[in-house]
């Protein structure tokens, strides 16, 4: 894929390391490339970050027709950047835009673009632990129609954020809400997919739950409503009598790529890893029997939160007494060293910028 570089005439200052927050900063350039129905994807170019300009017709801004993927750069002890399983954030993509009428990007595109224009803004990755450069491909419909259709017409951006930690408490547990009110997703939706559609669905129950004072949310199943489903950002696990217990994927759960290294490296080291329904009359009573010792969310953002409190309508579970728990410690420390080069990557998962 040929690349046309502009690179920007007045670079921004680099931010204080020490007060990234998650999100509000971004760097200097962004990937662009556009689809055009008969022509297919085209016109790749790295140029200086800026607004987009749309017609007010445009049919995402209507009909919603777009997806998001994350992933995250990060800069090792000996200087090499690194890139974390991208090839499986770039089928990820492509799995999502099937189901959004989106035409399916070639994974080598993928990558090469996040590559690019990684190296260009290379300077802009945070060296202080725990941060990392956060990336962010999204597609867009642009096809100036308020019919309801598919576009003709899309753009593939990508701009990049130095980043703190997720949650502002860092690797200290989380409170997270089980949502009883209201549901995401159901399978047949979309909920497989990365799409804002999901998110939006999502607020309200956010919402509530940090009117509470719980920092997440916790969905169950849309049609039972009994079923543990997924976290708003992140996938979850649970730890009960010695397993590592994670709900299946359904159709309206996000395969999340952490939460399969989680579940690869897991029965690496000899835990026995279920993914099967579990519903949340089984996380109470397991609380109550004591079987229930750990839970923790998996996701690019986050990599571990572990959770310490989780409500579900008057009941309060405690767990592990509100610490860390050995195994999130252990995947936490082990995730994070692969991917900043201090722990050995021995299943090929990190892809060098060069």
């Amino acid at each position: 894929m040929e690349i046309r570089i502009e690179k920007t005439t007045t670079p921004k200052a680099k931010p204080d390391q020490s007060n990234l927050g998650f999100g509000k900063i971004f760097t200097d350039h962004m990937f662009v490339m556009d689809y055009e129905a008969g022509k297919g994807w085209h016109d790749a170019r790295i140029i200086p970050y800026q607004n987009i300009s749309l017609a007010p017709s445009a049919m995402v801004f209507h009909y919603g027709q777009e997806m998001f993927e994350g992933l995250k750069a990060y800069k090792g002890k000996d200087g090499q950047t690194r890139l974390f399983r991208p090839e499986m954030n770039a089928k990820r993509t492509n799995e999502s835009n099937k189901r959004l009428c989106i035409p399916e990007l070639p994974v080598e595109y993928f990558v090469e673009a996040v590559k690019a224009i990684v190296k260009i803004d290379e300077e802009w990755i945070p060296t202080q632990p725990g941060t990392s450069l956060y990336i962010r491909p999204f597609i867009i419909a642009t096809d100036e129609f308020l019919g309801v259709a598919p576009s003709k017409t899309y753009k593939f951006i990508i701009i990049l954020s130095p980043s703190g930690a997720y949650y502002a408490s860092g690797l200290a547990p989380v409170g997270i809400w089980i949502e009883d009110e209201y549901v995401r997703a159901v399978r047949g939706g979309m909920g497989f997919a990365k799409t804002g559609g999901n998110y939006a669905a999502s607020l309200i129950g956010q919402v509530k739950a940090h009117d509470d004072g719980y920092s997440q949310v916790l969905w169950l199943d849309g049609v039972e409503r009994k079923y543990i489903e997924e976290v708003g950002a992140m996938n979850i696990f649970f730890k009960i009598n010695g397993k590592i217990v994670t709900p299946m994927l359904n159709g309206s759960i996000l395969p999340g790529i952490t939460r399969n290294s989680v579940i690869h490296l897991c029965k690496k080291w000899g835990y026995e890893v279920e993914e099967r329904k579990i519903s949340v009359d089984e996380l109470l009573e397991a609380q109550k029997n004591g079987s229930l010792e750990e839970v923790f969310g998996t996701g690019t953002a986050a990599v571990i939160s572990p959770v310490g409190k989780l409500r579900y309508c008057d009941d309060v579970m405690i767990i592990n007494g509100g610490e860390i728990g050995p195994v999130s410690q252990k995947i936490y420390d082990t995730v994070t060293g692969i991917q900043n080069g201090t722990v050995e990557d021995k299943f090929n998962w990190i892809t060098y910028v060069k």
